[in-house]
């Protein structure tokens, strides 16, 4: 039997191959194995797909070059089948053993309900699921997060310390189970998340506050994790400068999940542009929400999509956000990771309408709106594949 020291040298071993080969990211360690090294993504752009890890596509990662992947997983799942047999946690860990870094975050959905308290049956509950998540988890994900968004998953008259008590509960537990099961070596790194609309003075609470300086208080934790889903690239800054006036200075941060999605949205009652509408036999004075319903109700070819976008100014002059809002993150010199919405997923599509946040105008890869290549490849989103490309 080899030893864990072996296994980790031939690991490296086994990548540097594979670099040298121009394959791809290399197959890693097998799945039992729990001393692989420690991934440290230096900044890299990674491809989230939230709750649809299912639709991880492996041919649609080497197209835009990505080398990290995340996705969360809601802890109410472990009660209906065993995590280890989830799809999405299956392709999370197909794509660790492919090589490619990973990154979890546990999701606790207290929307319509209190938080529990410590001690409580309602707590040792929650518990029992995390403990089900990381027997499978931990030591074979190279990024695990306590929360996904804390401040949005939860009622708001509930966004105050009893917030705090169950998330500082649980980060106990799942770095207990770290120290214990997984010792000093353990792969997986531990990050605290994720906050939201800290772009608005009022969202900045005592409760935030208490949730970045715990973090900062725990030496397992290396970060925290934030979601600047904003209006404008400037509203990103105040997430970056709270966070990092708490931390430590040996700290970092994540940015698992960014946008401009209410910039997108702020336009879907636009009218659509009048020459695209000419040049490609639409009615006029569609909207722009019209437009997409249209691609949704039968898929545009590529050109015709990319067409629609770049005539719209106000799509147009933000095609390079990717790449700028990563720019705003490394100057901090204290950037671990960001990931970018990757693939359209069915919901995004459901009950479309002008109300409805167009996350689908976010994605990588735009199945729902977009035809297949004639090659068979999925169709893309306009403009974020360059961006992964040029960024990444």
């Amino acid at each position: 039997m080899p030893t864990p020291r072996t296994l980790t040298i031939l690991t490296a071993v086994a990548l540097a191959l594979a670099s040298t080969l121009g394959s791809g990211p290399a197959a890693a360690a097998g799945p039992d194995d729990h001393r692989a090294a420690a991934r440290d993504p230096q900044g890299a752009l990674g491809a989230n797909f939230n709750e649809r890890l299912a639709l991880l596509n492996f041919d649609e990662l080497e197209l835009g070059r990505t080398q990290w992947v995340r996705g969360f997983y809601a802890m109410p799942w472990a009660d209906e089948r065993p995590p280890a047999d989830d799809p999405g946690i299956r392709n999370l860990l197909a794509a660790r053993d492919r090589g490619y870094g990973t990154v979890l975050s546990l999701k606790f959905p207290f929307g319509d309900r209190a938080f529990p308290r410590p001690g409580s049956p309602e707590m040792a509950t929650e518990k029992a699921r995390v403990a089900k998540l990381l027997d499978t988890m931990m030591g074979r994900v190279d990024i695990m997060i306590i929360g996904n968004e804390p401040f949005i998953e939860s009622r708001p008259e509930d966004r105050n310390e009893t917030l705090n008590e169950f998330y500082e509960e649980i980060a106990r537990q799942v770095i207990t189970y770290r120290r214990d099961r997984c010792g000093t070596d353990c792969p997986t790194q531990l990050y605290y998340g994720a906050l939201n609309n800290l772009q608005k003075p009022e969202q900045q609470t005592p409760t935030t506050d208490r949730w970045v300086r715990f973090a900062a208080s725990q030496p397992d934790l290396l970060g925290v994790d934030i979601h600047p889903h904003i209006p404008r690239i400037e509203d990103s800054r105040p997430f970056v400068d709270y966070v990092l006036a708490r931390l430590r200075p040996d700290q970092r941060f994540l940015a698992t999940e960014f946008s401009l999605v209410h910039h997108w949205k702020a336009h879907l009652a636009d009218e659509a542009p009048a020459d695209f509408l000419q040049r490609h036999g639409f009615p006029a004075g569609l909207k722009v929400w019209q437009v997409i319903g249209l691609a949704i109700e039968d898929p545009f070819p590529q050109e015709v999509w990319n067409d629609f976008l770049a005539s719209s100014p106000w799509y147009e002059t933000r095609k390079n956000y990717v790449c700028n809002q990563l720019a705003i993150f490394r100057e901090t010199g204290r950037f671990a990771l960001g990931t970018y919405g990757y693939k359209q997923g069915p919901e995004m599509a459901e009950n479309w309408g002008p109300d409805k946040a167009p996350w689908l105008l976010n994605s990588v890869f735009a199945p729902e709106t977009v035809r297949p290549w004639a090659d068979g490849s999925t169709g893309r989103g306009y403009a974020w594949i360059d961006n992964f490309h040029r960024c990444g």
